[in-house]
């Protein structure tokens, strides 16, 4: 079997599922990246043929504002096809394409490749009402937002239309997706490597200023790709002070940039850690809280590992990676009452959820937590087995995933 693999920032979702089919001596794959981002991918797997297009440029003077990610997707797409293309003419004509259809890249791939099967990673459909938009009133959506985000679909459906097959990480994610399209979309999700995350003892993390923490320390973890409203970290900040007041041996581990993954930049071209650090400093002791950046994989996980109380929350949006990851290390995850959150976490049996817009009700059950370690070990204990037995990479998502694009080229399951 030929795959070809494309996503701008490759391995991306497929970070798994490429390598285990390149494993396969009989299957030949091949991935398409960014330029810009394709280096990551080096040495992911030897048998693997990697390549990659020049980066889109940005819409020309004029473009009309909804149409502005359309015209990057446009010229993302036709940047892909045109490498396609190339790929064809040495020979390469994959049976099945697995592409992440959000940035254009998948537009054209069918005219290229006509007879290969198209299976979409369908992440996220932006809607108006019921998810992320006009979801937090701090910070409201205009009805030039909506419009937008109606044409930003274009992109995604235009793929859908030529797609065979798609899959999505949660029930939620692909219950976003219009219904006439869903029959076509499984449910499966990335997977969490459950063998390398998970619970152990940490006898020493060294902090940025020197000082070191263990495990039986009290730990608060927070972490997000970039510390952004979407993932809560207004409401998490102004959750601190009283968390601390009460809890005067605490420490808090924040993992995250500073960039903007989802949604507006900060204003004034500031952060929005800035913005709410500024609004609590008064009230809080800033030693006690260690801002870590971006970490190396192995280092987040010892986070995670530490942990006391982990805190995660989104709006409802795509579901992080890092809360599956905290589940699947025993952390006693404290997350907020959101799709697709609650898809996964059940107040009272694997975790506590919390109202997202409430700091004072996070900080409460926060310091609960933490006064009564014992009474919520069984909640640490079922996370883990949740994961185990729901999202284990090696045992289920990853021979679900591998099944699912035998099926695409018309294959049996392993």
């Amino acid at each position: 079997m030929r795959i070809l693999f494309v996503h701008q920032n490759f391995p991306g979702q497929y970070k798994h599922l490429a390598p285990a089919l390149a494993d396969d001596l009989a299957n030949e794959v091949v991935a398409i990246g960014d330029e810009a981002n394709i280096h990551r991918a080096r040495g992911l797997h030897p048998r693997m043929r990697l390549c990659s297009y020049p980066a889109s440029q940005d819409a020309v003077a004029g473009t009309h504002h909804y149409l502005r990610s359309t015209d990057a997707a446009v010229r993302r797409g036709q940047a892909v096809a045109r490498l396609a293309l190339k790929l064809r003419n040495l020979g390469f004509v994959p049976d099945v394409i697995c592409a992440h259809p959000g940035w254009g890249e998948s537009l054209f791939l069918k005219d290229v490749f006509p007879n290969a099967k198209l299976v979409l990673y369908l992440e996220f459909y932006y809607r108006a009402q019921g998810s992320d938009m006009h979801f937090d009133p701090e910070f409201p959506s205009t009805f030039d937002d909506g419009c937008r985000i109606r044409m930003r679909n274009a992109t995604q459906l235009l793929s859908l239309e030529a797609s065979d097959a798609g899959v999505s990480p949660t029930q939620w994610q692909r219950a976003q997706f219009p219904a006439m399209l869903r029959q076509s979309i499984s449910v499966i999700h990335d997977g969490v490597d459950t063998d390398i995350v998970c619970p152990a003892n940490v006898e020493r993390f060294q902090l940025p200023g020197g000082a070191t923490l263990r495990s039986g320390d009290e730990i608060i973890t927070y972490v997000a790709r970039n510390l952004e409203p979407y993932r809560g970290i207004h409401t998490f900040l102004r959750s601190l002070p009283e968390i601390l007041a009460r809890r005067p041996l605490a420490q808090v581990l924040i993992v995250g940039g500073d960039d903007v993954s989802y949604g507006r930049a900060a204003p004034g071209g500031a952060t929005y850690r800035a913005i709410y650090l500024q609004e609590v400093a008064a009230s809080i002791d800033m030693s006690r809280i260690h801002f870590l950046g971006k970490l190396p994989y192995a280092q987040y996980v010892q986070v995670l590992r530490l942990s006391s109380a982990h805190v995660y929350l989104t709006y409802p949006f795509v579901l992080s990676w890092s809360m599956l990851e905290a589940m699947s290390c025993g952390c006693l995850l404290i997350a907020s009452a959101t799709a697709p959150v609650q898809e996964v976490l059940q107040h009272g049996r694997n975790g506590l959820l919390v109202d997202f817009f409430d700091p004072s009700g996070l900080a409460g059950t926060v310091i609960k937590a933490l006064e009564q370690p014992e009474e919520n070990r069984h909640l640490r204990q079922q996370a883990r087995l949740d994961v185990q037995q729901r999202f284990d990479l090696k045992r289920v998502c990853l021979p679900q995933l591998q099944d699912h694009v035998r099926a695409a080229a018309g294959l049996p399951p392993l």
